[in-house]
């Protein structure tokens, strides 16, 4: 299971929220050198997100994302606000790995099926669900989809995707621990690589998710922010766990 890193950028400053609240943000300074200090702690790639961009639906920290990218030289998986094709090209174009789609992937599948099929393997959609009935959130986690969890999975499944990040948002920045069960049951229902997002906070959590196994499938990845931002546990502890090594 690979670990991610998370760095999510608001107003050009590397910030955590809890549960998605844009009231309740904490920063970390600068988001390249907080990129820098990931890769110097031996980060293989990196999962960038423009809030900004998710809130208002227009990518606002472009420019930041890119220079991570230069300085690093990392892998990075970046998404927010990319709800126009050129958007999305024009960071696949500039050195960005892999975009990750949420509203647009829900709103617009035939702009996700031309993307994903001019970009095979570089496109990842968003699953952020709320509430027990796990419905969808949309346009940074502001408004609901009306479209539950399970519903979207089954129109992505026959795309030719990089994978999935599902988030559970009652548990993002929380370090409660992760959706285990929802994870289990996804790996159950889509051949799509899926990635866990949300409320890890220990070096067990992620021994749990990497444990996970469904059909012979199992999570290809996790994605980790504030735990790691704010030293809960080091990087190489955190591969460990998920039964990898840091570079």
């Amino acid at each position: 299971m690979e670990i991610w890193p998370a760095i999510d950028i608001r107003e050009g400053r590397c910030v955590r929220l809890l549960r998605g609240d844009f009231a309740a943000e904490t920063s970390f300074g600068d988001p390249v050198e907080v990129a820098l200090s990931l890769a110097a702690a031996g980060a293989a790639r990196l999962h960038v997100v423009d809030l900004d961009g998710a809130r208002t639906g227009v990518p606002a920290n472009s420019a930041k994302v890119l220079e991570i990218a230069a300085a690093t030289g990392l892998p990075l998986q970046c998404g927010g606000g990319i709800r126009h094709e050129e958007q999305a090209a024009a960071l696949l174009e500039a050195g960005v790995e892999r975009v990750v789609l949420g509203t647009a992937a829900l709103f617009e599948p035939s702009l996700l099926a031309r993307l994903a099929r001019r970009f095979e393997g570089r496109v990842v959609v968003g699953l952020d669900y709320r509430g027990a009935g796990q419905e969808l959130a949309v346009r940074g986690w502001r408004e609901q989809s009306g479209l539950g969890l399970e519903e979207a999975l089954a129109a992505l499944e026959p795309l030719p995707l990089a994978g999935l990040v599902v988030t559970d948002i009652s548990r993002d920045g929380t370090a409660a621990g992760p959706a285990l069960a929802t994870y289990r049951r996804l790996l159950s229902q889509t051949t799509l690589p899926l990635l866990a997002s949300g409320g890890i906070g220990t070096t067990d959590h992620l021994s749990e998710l990497a444990l996970l196994e469904e059909g012979g499938r199992r999570l290809a990845g996790a994605i980790v922010g504030r735990a790691l931002l704010e030293g809960r546990f080091s990087l190489r502890q955190a591969e460990k766990a998920a039964g990898r090594r840091a570079g």
